[in-house]
């Protein structure tokens, strides 16, 4: 390794313990979107207590913040997680009472292992007295993809030149990938209760809600399919139909709709169509409706200059390095969900071109150069979002994956300060990509913040 390499590797490693005692204590919280007041809270003081100045309850959100340290430029940023998932705790079987929410999804990781990469890249530029600012940017609820979109509307993410970001994963890579388009919103029918001995006295809502959602199956064929990677896709709940009685025609009911969809620019076409959908299902069934728009965020640019610079680092620095102990944990899993027993995978494959999981990170990269790395944090076979990766996040496991991805960030944001011109090819090639577009919120100027989204 090089000199910042080495720096910023031996710094991550001599507080890997405290730093993950962070993620298990986020771990324990395990707080939904928007809600994540202790995890936030946190965070914050663990960047206030390494010489980071802090601004909480940015763009509406009482669980966001933005934290500065240096001035001037380059500005280069990291993206903090810290939301659970609802009954994905992995304690649940020794309950009585209903799953709570769990991190199966890894942002326990994700937000300490940022922050810790921001306080050792601090740490480098402090040592060698160079110029430049680091920031934090603390984002609630990217389950629901909530949090970035808002600041982003705000315009928090101006003025940066680059942007790094990780997520635990069932392998390593750094590609340049991207990922779709996203709306979430909810449309509330309203009809009129009557006896279900008599029920052409009343209106159902719900026979609204269901014929919107016959509807989209409809508008399925007629929409781009995407590509295999990133398909385009809708879907629907009914998430609110009461009263809940057979004898009762139900006078509320709600269809909430997600949607992935390949560019933004299609989207909101589709987006039009969707509300149509509804429309029409209001006036053949007699009942009234509104729209409650959620959130939504753009697709992607991947940049292929900057990845490549998270790639090296990522070369240089090494997979997480996993013991027979952690193997034996993800065969055990393994054997357990009835899948082949593999173990771990520590391999760094090459760096290519891709499409990934759909997440809100996607509004950074329409500021600045934006490019992320994906790190093993558990066995494949299962999927994600389940009970099992909250339990490899809390394991010896999820130290590995955290303090591998500190430090391949640390070391990729000295670099950039180190050589400038690596920030200049990257800008370059943001700009070709985008080719003349620039950022517009796809969230209504009058749409709140959804804050009490999980309450």
């Amino acid at each position: 390794m090089n000199e910042e390499r080495r720096f910023v590797s031996d710094w991550v490693e001599e507080r890997a313990d405290a730093f993950f005692g962070y993620a298990k204590s986020v771990w324990e919280y395990a707080e939904l979107g928007c809600s994540e007041f202790r995890s936030s809270k946190l965070m914050v003081e663990v960047l206030r207590e390494n010489g980071f100045e802090v601004r909480e309850g940015v763009a509406g959100m009482p669980t966001a913040f933005v934290a500065v340290w240096g001035s001037g430029n380059p500005a280069i940023a990291f993206s903090c997680e810290y939301d659970a998932l609802p009954g994905l705790s992995p304690d649940a079987a020794e309950s009585t009472g209903p799953a709570g929410p769990g991190h199966g999804c890894g942002h326990n990781l994700l937000g300490v292992g940022s922050v810790m990469a921001a306080i050792a890249a601090g740490e480098w530029l402090k040592l060698k007295g160079i110029p430049g600012k680091l920031v934090v940017f603390g984002t609630p609820a990217e389950e629901l993809c909530i949090g970035k979109p808002f600041m982003a509307r705000e315009g928090l993410f101006d003025g940066m030149d680059a942007i790094l970001d990780w997520h635990p994963w069932i392998r390593n890579s750094a590609d340049y990938d991207t990922c779709n388009a996203y709306f979430n919103i909810k449309y509330h029918f309203h009809g009129r209760n009557a006896h279900g001995n008599s029920p052409w006295m009343g209106r159902s809502a719900l026979d609204g809600a269901v014929l919107m959602g016959h509807a989209i199956e409809m508008l399925r064929e007629h929409i781009p399919p995407g590509n295999p990677g990133a398909a385009n896709t809708i879907n629907y709940t009914f998430s609110d139909v009461g009263p809940c009685y057979p004898s009762v025609v139900p006078d509320h009911s709600t269809l909430w709709a997600v949607g992935r969809i390949t560019e933004s620019e299609t989207m909101e076409g589709i987006m039009a169509r969707v509300h149509r959908c509804a429309e029409g299902a209001s006036i053949a069934t007699g009942t009234s409706w509104e729209m409650e728009f959620k959130t939504a965020s753009h697709e992607k640019i991947p940049n292929r200059a900057l990845s490549t610079v998270l790639y090296r680092n990522f070369l240089e620095i090494g997979g997480p390095d996993f013991t027979r102990e952690d193997q034996d944990l993800a065969r055990a899993i393994q054997k357990r969900m009835n899948v082949p027993q593999t173990g771990l995978d520590n391999s760094i494959p090459p760096l290519r071109e891709g499409a990934s999981i759909l997440t809100d990170n996607s509004e950074y990269s329409w500021f600045a150069p934006f490019a992320m790395i994906w790190v093993a944090t558990a066995p494949e076979g299962f999927g994600w979002h389940n009970r099992e990766i909250a339990e490899c996040t809390r394991s010896s496991i999820g130290r590995k994956a955290m303090t591998t991805a500190a430090k391949v960030l640390a070391a990729s944001c000295v670099e950039l300060f180190r050589k400038p011109e690596l920030l200049s090819e990257a800008k370059r090639e943001l700009a070709e990509r985008l080719a003349g577009r620039t950022y517009k919120s796809l969230i209504p100027d009058e749409t709140p913040v959804p804050v009490a989204i999980n309450t």
